[in-house]
């Protein structure tokens, strides 16, 4: 499987070659994605996908290497800036405000420092949660999200909790889920004449290649419901994972919000006739190409959420759609500029906080593409 790494396939798509390392460990991933396939066949881009990021051991979010920042792969808004954080810190404390027991569950906390800012801003507020839960599959970021807050917060560490499964019990407080939708393996399809078509991945070559075959029954069931009437070749994906998980936050949320923070669209601008190849992305080196089937478990590999999807399962879990708005809108409703005022202790820091503001609300940076739902019970 030497394809999935080789120089002149990476250099046509201007993209670093991998350091020896890497370059093996994407090596031990590619076979054994290729074992699976010759043992089972052609598997679902899913399957594909799923290995790819979360293989145990093997998968991009599941080793020990950097993702997050300047350092890693791809910059995350509590990367970027605390104000991030300070926003949400604004939110929870107005949820916070009628309940008596009041928790925080944060899924999938990447490095965490949302976790690190929130609950400094929390605390600065006077409003730390009683508890504070990670829900964080991945081991490796389990203890680089407990290293980080040991080395800058060790008091606050005490309050945190991580789980590598949804508590036992029901919660009061807020759910929040940033970029996590996102990095969902999803189901591929292409519209034909008669009807749609899989598209799977085999291997060929020493490459993985795609193919297609006639869509798996919940799959071809999830497309029929859309009801859209896609134009022959049309290409793209749906995450068929959305409804199962928002039922499984529905479960245990007794009563608060679930506050969801990604990139995506409404459905009627997800499937737009122009966006004919789909909303698929992979990150690498701070690089963004549209080929998932190179350097599988060395970089990330996301689609768009479909918010409409999401607000369709929402309601049919029982939760009521409170908002929805592009991360900008939400930002500057919960006290982007007054944190901004707050934190600046000199005219340097002020400068730097605004040009913060400015990649967190903009059009052209994060602040339109980056959309907030909120679901409350």
């Amino acid at each position: 499987m030497r394809a999935v790494v080789d120089q002149k396939i990476l250099a046509e798509r201007r993209l670093p070659i991998p350091e020896a390392d890497a370059k093996a460990h994407c090596l031990q991933v590619a076979e054994a994605i290729a074992a699976k396939i010759k043992t089972n066949g052609p598997i679902s881009f899913a399957q594909y996908m799923d290995m790819a990021l979360y293989a145990p051991a093997l998968g991009y979010y599941c080793v020990g290497t950097e993702k997050f920042g300047a350092g890693g792969d791809f910059v995350t808004a509590p990367e970027l800036s605390p104000l991030f954080a300070e926003s949400i810190a604004d939110f929870c404390v107005k949820e916070f405000a009628d309940a008596k027991n009041n928790t925080i569950l944060e899924v999938g906390a990447g490095s965490g420092r949302l976790a690190l800012n929130l609950l400094r801003a929390l605390r600065e507020r006077k409003k730390l949660p009683n508890n504070y839960l990670i829900l964080e599959m991945s081991p490796d970021l389990q203890a680089r999200q407990r290293a980080l807050l040991a080395t800058e917060e060790p008091e606050l560490l005490e309050r945190c909790q991580w789980l590598n499964r949804l508590p036992d019990t029901s919660l009061e407080g807020v759910i929040i889920a940033n970029e996590v939708l996102d990095a969902m393996p999803v189901s591929m399809f292409t519209a034909t004449p008669s009807g749609f078509l899989e598209k799977t991945i085999n291997t060929a070559d020493d490459n993985f290649i795609w193919e297609t075959r006639p869509p798996s029954p919940p799959l071809l069931e999830a497309l029929t419901e859309l009801k859209i009437d896609f134009a022959p070749g049309y290409t793209s994906e749906i995450n068929l994972n959305i409804k199962p998980w928002i039922s499984s936050m529905a479960a245990i949320l007794q009563r608060g919000a679930i506050l969801l923070i990604d990139y995506g669209f409404l459905r009627q601008e997800y499937y737009h006739p122009d966006r004919s190849m789909g909303t698929l992305m992979c990150h690498y080196r701070h690089h963004a190409h549209t080929d998932p089937l190179i350097l599988p478990g060395i970089q990330d590999i996301t689609a768009h959420v479909d918010f409409t999807a999401v607000g369709e399962a929402a309601e049919s879990s029982g939760l009521k759609v409170s908002y929805y708005g592009s991360q900008a809108q939400f930002l500057l409703k919960h006290d982007l500029l007054g944190s901004m005022q707050r934190l600046a202790k000199n005219q340097e820091e002020y400068l730097q906080l605004a040009n913060q503001v400015k990649i967190l609300t903009l059009p052209s940076e994060m602040g339109e593409l980056f959309k907030v739902m909120i679901l409350k019970r």
